[in-house]
């Protein structure tokens, strides 16, 4: 009786925190996704504050005809997108490489209009089915791989072993609508 009781009672408090559920189970899944990550939750916390710090710093220079993003695994960054000129290419990759923590600058930046937007909800709706597939191998743990994808190119980063990223680029490349797959791993034996 004293267990119904005590359930009773953390049932009936939990009530006005129904709304807090999902922080509670995202948090729970964060915890479980940072366990298994092959970085150290030190690392993992830097590479957002990196994407987020290159982003504002982007944002802030007022690039006109830019579209660049910007995705950090292990301290190495990533950036794809369209830039009006070589010397605006430069720049970004200038800011990025001069903020702290950044180990790598890997620039996939092409010098071309902006794409629309029709185009990067494509990319977003290939990076999905992309990702599903990744899911579904268990050459690999998906969880490893950081995926993304710009004019139809798909780019995979991660903190991986060799025979996991090839698997794992075998499995985006045969993505319908795919163009082309681009490894921008960090290799570990």
């Amino acid at each position: 009786m004293r267990k119904f009781f005590t359930l009773s009672l953390l049932c009936l408090a939990a009530l006005p925190l129904q709304g807090c559920a999902p922080v509670v189970i995202g948090g729970g899944v964060a915890g479980v996704l940072i366990a298994d990550d092959r970085r150290t939750p030190t690392t993992v916390l830097m590479d957002k504050e990196i994407e987020l710090t290159a982003t504002a710093r982007i944002y802030d220079a007022k690039f006109s005809q830019a579209h660049v993003n910007v995705n950090s695994f292990n301290r190495r960054v990533l950036l794809t997108g369209e830039v009006e000129s070589d010397a605006q290419r430069a720049k970004i990759g200038a800011i990025v490489g001069a903020i702290a923590n950044v180990r790598e600058v890997i620039d996939e930046l092409a010098v071309a209009p902006p794409s629309s937007i029709g185009s990067r909800g494509s990319d977003v709706f290939l990076t999905t089915k992309a990702l599903g597939r990744l899911l579904d191998d268990k050459r690999y743990n998906a969880n490893h791989i950081k995926i993304s994808t710009e004019r139809g190119n798909i780019y995979l980063m991660g903190l991986i072993k060799r025979a996991e990223g090839d698997a794992a680029a075998e499995v985006a490349a045969g993505t319908e609508g795919a163009r082309g797959v681009v490894k921008a791993f960090e290799y570990i034996e």
